[in-house]
């Protein structure tokens, strides 16, 4: 009897671990794939530890179109004042702020959509709380899709003071044309040089 509960005990964490993998890669598959090109801002590469600044206008981020003064590319090793500025996914992010923090700057792509059908965007959003420094305490993102605001998200992290912290988002909106314009927004104030975006994920519902 002791030899057959412990055979059971062995094969049963097994067993619910095929289940639990079986879900898992039945979500993903209604999920269907990511939209969005270039989600994680990998291309074009960033030398390690540095980052790019792309100025307003530019195409040079596969996928996107930067607005406003300016955006960066950051590169996972980058580390500034002590403070490790790590990618949410895969080796680098997009700093919302650029090189000089200035109000008003965005990044936007175009998808494809199918009038009617629900979509769902995941994003991830970096702050670091660097009260007495360049980086501020707070990073707030709004979102847009074909200019109707979708809502705005803060990451409030006040304990991530030697490294970046990501705070994951989800929203969703009903396509009302065959394309959709999504836009994300700088919304911190130009005293804060770091507001990160990452990770940007758009499915169908």
């Amino acid at each position: 009897m002791t030899a057959s509960l412990g055979t059971n005990r062995l094969r049963y964490p097994r067993a619910l671990q095929a289940v639990i993998v079986a879900l898992l890669m039945s979500a993903m598959a209604d999920a269907g794939p990511n939209l969005i090109t270039n989600g994680s801002f990998e291309t074009p590469l960033v030398p390690a530890g540095k980052f790019t600044n792309f100025a307003g206008g530019s195409t040079d981020i596969t996928g996107w179109t930067v607005a406003g003064l300016e955006a960066s590319v950051v590169h996972s090793t980058f580390t500034s004042f002590l403070i490790q500025f790590t990618a949410s996914d895969g080796l680098q992010w997009l700093d919302l702020t650029g090189f000089l923090a200035s109000a008003g700057e965005t990044v936007k792509q175009a998808v494809p959509t199918v009038i009617g059908k629900r979509y769902h965007l995941s994003f991830a959003v970096g702050n670091v709380f660097n009260r007495y420094g360049i980086y501020g305490t707070t990073s707030t993102v709004a979102v847009t899709v074909n200019g109707v605001p979708l809502g705005t998200f803060t990451n409030s992290c006040t304990t991530c003071t030697t490294r970046l912290n990501w705070e994951n988002f989800t929203v969703s909106f009903v396509a009302d044309g065959p394309t959709a314009v999504i836009e994300f927004l700088n919304r911190d104030p130009v005293t804060d040089n770091c507001n990160g975006l990452d990770n940007v994920v758009l499915t169908e519902g």
